[in-house]
């Protein structure tokens, strides 16, 4: 961000010295101000961690809110809502340095309905220290606080995008401080409704013969999505509520092809209840006690037709309570920073499938589990540039399916002689867990042909990641990485030997590895064009010695680029245009290969009113809707192709209204587990 600052003291010295040295041929010196123009650091390093000024970045993009900002951070990515962080196996979004424990879905919404103006920064930890209650890679939003200067602010949204079909929302954001206390809500209210479509070739082998099974179908999906986040807090007192309610949703799938005409109805019998409610409290000698509570709870039906013949129907339900608590102490012993701490989570997830009219067997099952842990770690920062962190936590995980003990280490270090060439090195280990529902072992059916299956021997699998960043001049940055997964897990189709069925079903791997170089560079022309450009190439290799009956090992070099473009039209103007192009080479996903994709977005920004309190943004996404690969898996027997037709290309049209200054202030997510349908 370029920034011009008025340097008074500057002004005073050259005067001084024209009156003084000069003084028998000048009588008198008239200056006027000096404009020096700088530059606001747009990454910085500390401790293992990327400082990134991302107001800054977006200042002038089509975006309004905290999900659609983190996109335009080094090194993520935004994959139709969904954020990626380049050389981590797997990203959480914390907010403020604490861990929200919600399911992936609603972070997204909070995000979403979160106004962009409320970001302070983000800091990027590659590997986050066991203090965060966080295994591997974070991104940590770090928002404003308001003041009782401030009184009461907000911001009021809505905004319509169109699809295939319309949809529609709008949101509320407020905050006020008075003495000790802090209070912020965030409201959102949207009407969805989803069009996609996928044409299969699944040229099947059974005893001996091929068969060639071709389908076509398209997905209609809506729903009503109520979030809500609400936190007070006084002094080291802070409790929290959020929650989101999903009401209507309903699925219709049409299919046809070979096998005939097929109907796949899902609906809601219920709303999707989340709530979580968390409190925390900071005592005065550094230790910190947190607590939350989380219930969420749906119950999903599912009906089968071939034309007009009934196949089946089925009733799924979930529900689960999670308690989790954990305690925090921190000492500052001279120049070194000592933290540790202990944590106890336990999941009670009743679920259930019956079956109106099948063969199928029915479950009601309960599943508990318990885990446990303690860490200890520590930071330094050395005069010479040199700071770490590094911790180790040891981990007990216990259910009626297994138990281990797992030993999860985490280093992050930062040296630099100078701002302006800084180092980074990041270690990390993790161990994923599969989602509750696929422990189960349920089955739904896509149509008669396709089916997905849980699976309860699937095992958690140990993710190694390693980082090293070199940040110049504070903007670029380049990011060499490894990734292994040991066990990895995949859902892929597969052609069933024994009878003319598709299957998904999730399974684990051998391993899969990860090698690659990300590069990130932002340019500016004057006032008038910012950009960054991205590139990314990797290497991907993915082995399985049992994929159900068979075995692949595959290899391939994978190139990811992009550039985003904002151009203004005067140095204050108050519209701003962003073009952005992004491409993915051809790729592979286990047994699969994938195509090529590429897409274009473009957008347009107007603000305006007192003070420019309003904004109106339109924004145009996948232009030309590119952003749907083409499966391919054509290897020991498996021969399958998909193509994905999503209506990833949409319209959005977006208000704005802030109240009270509702503004930025110079001086001022884990993988969800919950969930029947897959």
């Amino acid at each position: 961000m370029k920034k011009a600052l008025l340097f008074i003291t500057i002004a005073h010295s050259i005067a001084a010295y024209a009156q003084t040295e000069i003084a028998d041929t000048v009588s008198e010196q008239q200056l006027d101000e000096i404009i020096v123009k700088g530059e606001k650091p747009q990454v910085r390093g500390e401790d293992g961690i990327m400082i990134v000024d991302l107001p800054g970045i977006v200042r002038d993009k089509p975006v309004n809110n905290i999900l659609e900002a983190l996109g335009y951070l080094p090194g993520v990515t935004n994959n139709n809502g969904m954020i990626g962080l380049t050389g981590a196996s797997n990203v959480t979004i914390i907010l403020n340095g604490e861990l929200t424990n919600m399911p992936l879905q609603n972070l997204y919404q909070l995000l979403y309905t979160t106004p962009v103006d409320r970001l302070k920064n983000v800091e990027v930890m590659y590997s986050a220290p066991a203090k965060y209650h966080v295994n591997g890679a974070v991104i940590n939003v770090v928002l404003k606080t308001p003041t009782p200067l401030d009184g009461l602010q907000g911001q009021v949204r809505a905004g319509y995008n169109q699809a295939h079909y319309g949809s529609y929302g709008g949101a509320l954001a407020a905050t006020y401080a008075i003495k000790g206390w802090t209070f912020d809500l965030n409201y959102g209210l949207s009407r969805t409704k989803s069009w996609s479509r996928e044409e299969t070739w699944s040229n099947h082998l059974l005893n001996g013969q091929r068969k060639m099974i071709e389908d076509d179908m398209r997905r209609i999906t809506r729903n009503w999505s109520n979030t809500i986040f609400a936190s007070a807090s006084y002094k080291t007192l802070k409790l929290t509520y959020n929650g989101q309610i999903v009401s209507g949703q309903k699925s219709r799938s049409l299919s046809s092809g070979t096998l005939g005409d097929f109907t796949n109805e899902n609906k809601m019998l219920s709303p999707i209840n989340y709530h979580n409610i968390a409190l925390r409290y900071e005592t005065p000698f550094g230790m910190s006690v947190s607590g939350d509570y989380t219930r969420y709870s749906e119950n999903r039906s599912q009906t089968l037709f071939k034309d007009t013949d009934f196949l089946l129907d089925s009733d799924c339900r979930q529900r689960i309570n999670r308690y989790h608590v954990y305690l925090d102490q921190e000492h500052n012993i001279g120049k070194w920073t000592l933290n540790y701490g202990a944590e106890y989570q336990r999941s009670e997830d009743h679920s259930s499938q019956t079956y109106g009219s099948s063969d199928n067997h029915d479950f009601d099952d309960s599943l508990n589990e318990d885990v446990a842990g303690l860490y200890l770690g520590t930071q330094r920062s050395f005069d010479r540039g040199l700071s770490f962190n590094v911790s180790a936590k040891g981990e007990y995980y216990h259910s009626k399916y297994q138990h281990n003990w797992n030993f999860i280490p985490q280093f992050g270090a930062t040296y630099y002689r100078t701002p302006t060439s800084i180092f980074q090195l990041n270690l990390s280990t993790q161990r994923i867990y599969p989602s509750y529902w696929e422990l189960h072992g349920g089955t739904s059916y896509i149509n008669d042909y396709s089916t997905v299956i849980g699976n309860p021997k699937l095992q958690p699998y140990i993710q190694y990641d390693a980082q090293f960043n070199y940040i110049l001049k504070q903007k670029y940055v380049a990011t060499l990485y490894f990734q292994y997964g040991d066990k990895t897990t995949v859902q892929l189709p597969y052609q069933s030997p024994d009878d003319l069925n598709l299957i998904y079903q999730t399974v684990n791997m051998n391993y899969e590895r990860v090698a690659g170089l990300n590069l990130y560079a932002p340019f500016d022309v004057s006032y008038i064009w910012n950009a960054a450009a991205t590139a990314n190439v990797m290497n991907r290799r993915a082995k399985a010695d049992h994929f159900h009956d068979i075995s692949f090992d595959n290899c391939k070099w994978i190139f990811y680029g992009s550039i985003n473009n904002s151009f203004k039209f005067s140095q204050n103007s108050p519209v701003s245009l962003s073009v952005d192009f992004s491409y993915i080479s051809p790729s592979l996903q286990g047994i699969a290969e994938m195509s090529d994709i590429w897409r274009v977005d473009a957008g347009l920004k107007w603000q305006f009113g007192i003070k420019r309190c309003c904004e109106l943004v339109l924004k145009a996404d996948d232009i030309f809707n590119t952003w749907s690969p083409t499966m391919t898996i054509n290897q020991a027997g498996q021969d399958y192709r998909m193509k994905v037709r999503d209506m990833t290309h949409n319209l959005k049209l977006t208000f704005i209204w802030r109240f009270n200054g509702f503004k930025p202030k110079d001086n001022d997510i884990d993988i969800s587990r919950f969930g029947t349908g897959r």
